[in-house]
């Protein structure tokens, strides 16, 4: 379990873990994109309709986002991606894990095909919160036990299954 501690937007501190942050409805099993570009706009498009994301938020975030990746791809290797922004539009984290076995060209750093890509937005005031989040999803996807089993998992609920049994101190 990746724990991840936080202040809210009232001033209260509370730990969560990574699988926390998800759910059945914010994991994609399988994307349909297959390019870098195409995947972010998949995945925020399914942040906004699971209502994760406000409808008019998502321009401005699909923005940042693009102006992140135009610096340097998110696609950080051993076939994961990150990628992330923030948003003043929102009070706490949004998070969603897609899948691609087929794998999805990411412009990474090894050039390899991207098969996990966490993306996430995080409020515009919690800076800490992000480098958190980011060092712990690089965490728990740096094991390439967890990425196997990831690769073996069919289904949403699978995946968080997954997520949650693998341990990083951030």
């Amino acid at each position: 379990m990746i724990i991840i501690a936080l202040t809210t937007a009232d001033g209260i501190f509370k730990q969560m873990t990574l699988a926390g942050l998800l759910s059945p409805n914010r994991v994609v099993a399988e994307m349909v994109s297959q390019e870098h570009w195409p995947a972010i706009v998949e995945l925020v498009d399914h942040l906004v309709a699971e209502d994760a994301l406000p409808t008019e938020s998502r321009e401005a975030v699909l923005t940042a986002l693009k102006e992140r990746e135009d610096q340097r791809s998110t696609g950080i290797g051993n076939g994961v991606a990150i990628p992330h922004c923030f948003s003043e539009d929102i009070d706490k984290v949004a998070m969603i894990f897609g899948k691609s076995t087929e794998g999805i060209e990411f412009c990474s750093l090894d050039r390899a095909p991207v098969h996990f890509v966490v993306l996430f937005v995080v409020p515009q005031s919690q800076y800490t919160l992000h480098l958190k989040t980011l060092a712990a999803i690089a965490k728990i996807l740096n094991s390439a036990e967890t990425r196997e089993n990831l690769s073996k998992a069919n289904d949403p609920e699978a995946i968080l299954e997954v997520l949650s049994r693998k341990t990083a101190r951030v």
